[in-house]
């Protein structure tokens, strides 16, 4: 029920997640005669793996976590993650309240033993294909040990959704160099190197997306600036590519050869393949759709959730923290 869009986008995009998915059943959680409207505007009928729960409430998009955790308990979103944590279901999906989602399910679903805080990790895309990166809001303090548990998690989804063996792990600063940083990240980037994690320093900004690391480690304040900057730059990029080739007719004739390279360009950089962002170290699996996503942006979330279903994302995190976290560390 949450996000710009509501029924009218999670809809058709739990009919696409079905199409590529025969063995799923979703759960479509909130007002029962709005979805039910929206199934039938779809012409979508007795489907024995689309299912419908109810909720009478709903939390609205600028509406305080607080208020939301304490005042909404039969929301689509508190009774969505109820439902994963009493095992109906294996994976919560939400474009809803980013602050009320977290709360939400930090509340319900609880932390792993050992992680103190969950954190957002999301896929970026690199020249190399693409790396993790967490946090990216849901922290904006966050300690040297709290990096350090971030680092553990993302190094666990790199190796279990990509199938990469011991992924190499990277602190974002402000330099490449040992004497670069505020304290919290020098007590990080020594802390890591006493793990057992592949840890290979500082990263940049501009790293991010050269792929120089399989997972990049930062406060939620940091992650979310640059997150945000990220995306501000890919459509200045692609207003200026439009301008350019809308010029005159030269221009456009010249755009009309350029389309196959511009629509490849286009495909890479589109945020909708890279949406979907998971709450990490919480004992379920909650995915956070972006709030304005079309079809095709909230099914990539589903498949997401899929993913970390099948891969058992939670529970691999819980058996690899003491092998991976040694010491006071652990």
């Amino acid at each position: 029920m949450g996000g710009d869009h509501g029924p009218e986008v999670v809809i058709p995009s739990a009919i696409l997640a079905l199409k590529s998915h025969p063995k799923v059943k979703l759960i479509l959680v909130g007002d029962q005669d709005v979805i039910q409207t929206q199934l039938n505007n779809h012409n979508v009928q007795d489907d024995e793996r689309l299912s419908i729960h109810h909720a009478t409430q709903q939390v609205a998009m600028d509406e305080s976590p607080a208020i939301a955790l304490r005042t909404k308990k039969d929301s689509s979103m508190r009774v969505a993650i109820n439902l994963v944590k009493d095992g109906i279901a294996s994976a919560c999906v939400s474009a809803g309240n980013t602050g009320a989602l977290m709360a939400t399910a930090r509340f319900v679903l609880k932390t792993l033993p050992g992680i103190e805080r969950p954190a957002i990790v999301s896929a970026l895309p690199t020249v190399k294909g693409h790396t993790y990166v967490l946090d990216l809001g849901a922290n904006v303090d966050s300690s040297a040990e709290h990096l350090v548990q971030f680092a553990v998690m993302g190094s666990v989804l790199a190796e279990l959704v990509e199938g990469k063996k011991n992924p190499t792990i990277g602190l974002l600063n402000i330099g490449s160099e040992e004497i670069k940083g505020n304290e919290r990240v020098k007590e990080a980037a020594r802390l890591l190197s006493e793990t057992a994690l592949n840890y290979t320093g500082f990263v940049e900004g501009d790293g991010l997306y050269r792929g120089e690391v399989d997972v990049v480690v930062c406060d939620g304040f940091v992650g979310n600036v640059a997150l945000k900057a990220s995306e501000g730059v890919v459509h200045m990029i692609r207003h200026f590519l439009r301008q350019s080739f809308g010029r005159n007719i030269f221009t456009k004739i010249a755009g009309l050869i350029a389309s196959p390279v511009l629509k490849r360009f286009r495909d890479e950089l589109d945020p909708r393949a890279y949406n979907g962002a998971n709450f990490i170290g919480l004992q379920g699996i909650v995915i956070k759709s972006h709030g304005g996503a079309d079809e095709i942006g909230f099914a990539n979330a589903i498949n997401i959730a899929i993913i970390e279903a099948e891969k058992d994302v939670p529970n691999q995190i819980r058996k690899h923290l003491e092998t991976l976290l040694q010491g006071e560390v652990a």
